[in-house]
């Protein structure tokens, strides 16, 4: 069967656009392994079509020999959803060849790109033309559109613009069988039935596979001002953040929260990047000010910001970035702590999110509940809180192994900490998404009747389970007809 489908697959995109493990001068690895080192899988094949008509090709294929297939962006996913199995019977279908800028409206504020576009990239273009694409991760260098729209990424100014699915106006889709949607509107206002785009938005490759979008674009503001806050205390953060839109309102475009123990790690390993005020401080606070008219009236709102915040308590100390590049730098630390984490040692990520006001009882719960049970546990708490996302992570005792750490700890520190989310209303999975990674948590924290709907939407549009099976539903709730 499937050198029936590998001659299938080469007829639709050309014999060299098909990779396979047959040719020896070939690594797959790339691939086959998420960006955490968590899962290294066997592809049957990884397929990279040049074109919408290629991608539905490859689809129809796969579909007609029973294979199943694994769409994939710039795999930098963190739920383990954009990898194949280990069972060598699987297709990559890799959208890095449809990396186009189809097109830029700049009177409807609009642009449509292929589905593997880097973010980066697409963030360049609406530059070039003095507009703003909002939508801005760490991984936005590798990243894709496609990525970011499968698993409705959010990233640091959630807070003003919203999701990848708020920033998107229309989907090209290729469905489980094959078919084109050709669904790339860019109106704002089309109300004509069951929205079809939000559906596929989140979807993370399960229902069909995205190719293109049209999304949307803003005007540059005048002046761009960042801010750094130390705050004596989350409880100090969430006051903070109210004083924000009370004094900045729509101007507030991010609102960063870091715990002094996630920052002690950049600090540590990335000691020339300096990081401000965290020795003292409980936590530190990142903002950005975001202004239509001016530096100098963005820069008078933040003063009298943190003139009332000094006055209330809420803030220690603060500094505004005098310039972009120091205002880069300190959006570096912010983005730096991952990756110090990483060099401490491995850890356990949890991607969550929580009522703002809820967060600050959670953290102190959850935190002397972990410290608890696992005497000398470190937590690196940081993260979106202008928006209630927290990346709650654990890291090993200082000393330990990391390794077995995680292979002893990690089941009980993920219940521990979904049952603690669940009490205070939260989600498991804020921007990452389920992948295989949280798959079987998901139905002992959604809601039933949602997971019904959810199993029933999967059934209608990919009947035989083949669009990224064993990824958001078990593949035992969704088993082919």
């Amino acid at each position: 069967m499937s050198a029936g489908v590998l001659a299938a697959l080469s007829a639709a995109v050309g014999s060299s656009q098909v990779l396979t493990h047959e040719d020896p001068a070939t690594d797959l690895s790339a691939w086959e392994r998420d960006w955490r080192g968590r899962a290294h899988g066997r592809a049957l094949a990884v397929v990279r079509p040049g074109n919408t008509e290629e991608v539905a090709a490859v689809v129809k294929a796969c579909a007609a020999g029973g294979v199943s297939l694994v769409p994939q962006g710039g795999n930098t996913g963190l739920v383990v959803g954009s990898v194949p199995d280990g069972s060598g019977s699987q297709v990559v279908l890799s959208l890095s060849r449809m990396n186009r800028v189809r097109s830029l409206d700049v009177a409807n504020l609009t642009v449509t790109v292929e589905a593997g576009c880097v973010l980066q990239q697409l963030q360049q273009a609406a530059e070039q033309s003095n507009l703003l694409f909002p939508l801005s991760l760490a991984a936005e260098g590798s990243c894709t559109i496609g990525g970011n729209l499968a698993t409705n990424a959010g990233g640091t100014q959630v807070l003003r613009y919203g999701n990848a699915r708020d920033l998107c106006l229309g989907l090209e889709v290729v469905t489980a069988q094959g078919e084109v949607w050709h669904g790339l509107s860019g109106l704002r206002k089309d109300n004509t039935g069951y929205d079809l785009r939000d559906l596929f938005i989140g979807s993370e490759g399960t229902l069909g596979v995205i190719t293109a979008a049209t999304l949307k674009l803003y005007p540059q503001p005048a002046a761009r001002l960042t801010a750094w806050a130390a705050v004596p205390s989350l409880d100090a953060a969430v006051q903070l953040l109210g004083l924000a839109h009370q004094h900045l309102g729509a101007g507030l475009t991010g609102f960063e929260v870091m715990g002094q123990f996630a920052l002690s790690l950049v600090e540590q390993h990335f000691a020339q990047l300096r990081v401000p005020l965290w020795a003292s401080s409980a936590y530190c606070v990142l903002l950005e000010n975001s202004d239509s008219e001016s530096e100098a009236h963005a820069r008078q709102q933040f003063e009298r910001l943190l003139e009332a915040a000094l006055e209330q308590g809420c803030v220690s100390d603060a500094v505004v970035a005098e310039s972009l590049g120091q205002a880069r730098g300190l959006w570096h630390i912010r983005e730096s702590i991952p990756l110090a984490q990483a060099q401490e040692g491995l850890n356990i990520k949890h991607d969550i999110s929580i009522p703002v006001s809820r967060m600050p009882a959670f953290c102190a719960e959850t935190d002397a509940l972990l410290q608890r049970e696992i005497p000398g546990v470190r937590l690196v708490n940081f993260g979106h809180l202008g928006d209630g996302n927290l990346h709650y992570n654990v890291q090993a005792p200082e000393g330990a192994d990391g390794s077995a750490f995680l292979q002893k700890e990690e089941e009980r520190v993920n219940k521990l900490v979904f049952d603690a989310v669940s009490k205070y209303d939260g989600s498991i999975s804020a921007e990452h998404g389920v992948g295989s990674l949280k798959v079987d948590k998901l139905p002992l924290h959604k809601d039933p009747v949602a997971l019904d709907l959810m199993r029933a939407i999967k059934q209608a549009l990919d009947p035989r389970n083949t669009m990224n099976p064993g990824r958001v539903l078990l593949p035992c709730l969704c088993a082919p007809s």
